[in-house]
This record gives structure tokens, C-alpha cells and sequence, in this order.
């Protein structure tokens, strides 16, 4: 009796111990470290094997270009005169169109912030100084109490304002660029 409580102890632990070590993650194997010296690439590939019949015949065959006259026979120049494609309502339109932008003043453009501060002889300074050197730029001031700003120019486009900026750069310490409505015709 007791060998059979004896064994029957021993089968349970057995029988747990070969269940872990089936589940149980595998060791990694040894292997080789990857072989990183460079391999000069061989000096002919191999063509591909060619296949076992010939596909020829199955190929599609297109007739070449037919020959052209030996000589070639100058053809004759015509001149084509143009002739006025424009009728009378779109002429109309034209002239509506280009009366209404006569009365455009403002587009979207650029300005250039040249001073932002709080002391109006400062601001004035500023402005003389720059009109003094570039008397044909256009300059604004503005008042909100108790901050005055300088703008200088009206530029339509971003690659003008920028070049303006440069022209301006070492006049003033801060200089910065800011979209808004520009003036467009100057002379009245």
C-alpha cells in the first residue's frame, strides 16, 4: 500500500514537470553570427536558361514603315490672315469688364510694420529717417492710444514686400511683414 501512495505521488509531480516543459519558451539555439564581409559581386550573371521550344512563331510580326518618296517637294508657304474672332457682345463685356476695374482702389497686399511703440518723436524719427532715404515709398501711421505704428509701402505681392524688407533692414531693429488692403492707384 505504501509503495502504490509512493508511486502515485511520484506520477503527479512527474506528470506536471513534463506538462511545464512542453509549454516551456525553447532556449535559442547557437547559431553563426551573420557574415558581414564584403562580397564582390560576381563578374558575369548567367543569362536565363532559355525555354525548352522555341516561342518564336508565336511572336507578333508588324510590318516595317513604307518608303517615302526619295525626294522631298518643298510644299507651298500660304499665309494665314487673322481675322477678328471678337464679336460685339464680348467686345462689350471687355469694356465693362476694364471700366469696373478703373474703379478698383484696394487689393490684397502687403505692408511693412517698421515701428510699433508708445512715443510719438520716436515714430517720427523713424519716418524721416526712411523717407529721407527712400522718398518714393509710401508711409503710414497710426494711433491707437496709446500705441503708435508705422507701416511703410503697398506691395501687391509677397516677393515685393520682401525685397522691401531687405531695402529696409538695418534702418530699424524689428521689422515684420503684414497682410492687408493696399492702395492700388496712387495718383488720383
Amino acid at each position: 500500500m505504501k509503495q502504490r501512495l509512493l508511486k502515485m505521488l511520484l506520477v503527479f509531480p512527474l506528470l506536471a514537470l513534463a506538462a511545464c516543459a512542453g509549454t516551456a519558451s525553447q532556449a535559442p539555439r547557437a547559431t553563426a553570427p551573420p557574415d558581414t564581409t564584403l562580397r564582390k559581386p560576381p563578374a558575369a550573371v548567367a543569362p536565363a536558361p532559355m525555354p525548352a521550344e522555341d516561342v518564336a512563331k508565336y511572336r507578333a510580326v508588324f510590318p516595317g514603315p513604307k518608303p517615302g518618296p526619295t525626294t522631298t517637294a518643298a510644299l507651298p508657304k500660304t499665309t494665314v490672315t487673322p481675322t477678328n474672332q471678337v464679336n460685339t457682345p464680348v467686345e462689350q463685356r471687355l469694356r465693362d469688364q476694364a471700366y469696373t476695374n478703373q474703379n478698383v482702389k484696394y487689393a490684397q497686399g502687403y505692408r511693412i510694420l517698421v515701428y510699433l511703440g508708445l512715443e510719438r518723436d520716436q515714430v517720427m524719427a523713424v519716418r524721416r529717417n526712411i523717407i529721407g532715404r527712400y522718398p518714393d515709398e509710401t508711409d503710414y501711421i497710426t494711433f491707437k492710444s496709446p500705441v503708435y505704428r508705422l507701416y511703410i509701402g503697398d506691395y501687391l505681392t509677397k516677393l515685393d514686400a520682401a525685397r522691401g524688407l531687405a531695402r529696409l533692414r538695418g534702418l530699424t531693429p524689428k521689422l515684420e511683414l503684414e497682410a492687408t488692403q493696399v492702395l492700388l492707384n496712387k495718383n488720383p
